[in-house]
């Protein structure tokens, strides 16, 4: 018996309807997981970064992290290679000048409204 929500692996009209099968399906869950794993170990930097920033400008806990996606969006550099950044220079390692332009204006931006 069918399940109610299950799709063919071809439409009506013979052409794929997406799905392709459970290979990608355990290609896409296997990606999904590597994902999800990334975003466990770099969220604490993220949080230390959010620290630096709500400690170094008076700005929010949701400001900081506005400054953190903004900085990420305009610079298309991932949010945890900026937070990485970020926090190494608050070990004394300089902020690349990239970084430190595309920060401050992200700082300028938020904190101004």
């Amino acid at each position: 018996m069918r399940e109610p929500l299950e799709q063919d692996a071809h439409s009506p009209g013979g052409a794929p309807s997406g799905r392709v099968g459970p290979g990608a399906d355990a290609t896409a869950l296997q990606s999904e997981l590597e994902g999800l794993r990334s975003a466990l170990s770099s969220r604490p930097v993220i949080d230390i970064a959010r620290g630096i920033l709500i400690a170094s400008t008076s700005c929010t806990s949701q400001q900081a992290w506005d400054i953190l996606v903004a900085a990420s969006q305009n610079s298309n550099i991932k949010l945890r290679a900026i937070a990485h950044q970020l926090v190494e220079s608050f070990h004394g390692n300089p902020l690349p000048p990239a970084t430190r332009r595309v920060l401050h204006a992200a700082i300028s931006q938020t904190c101004a409204r």
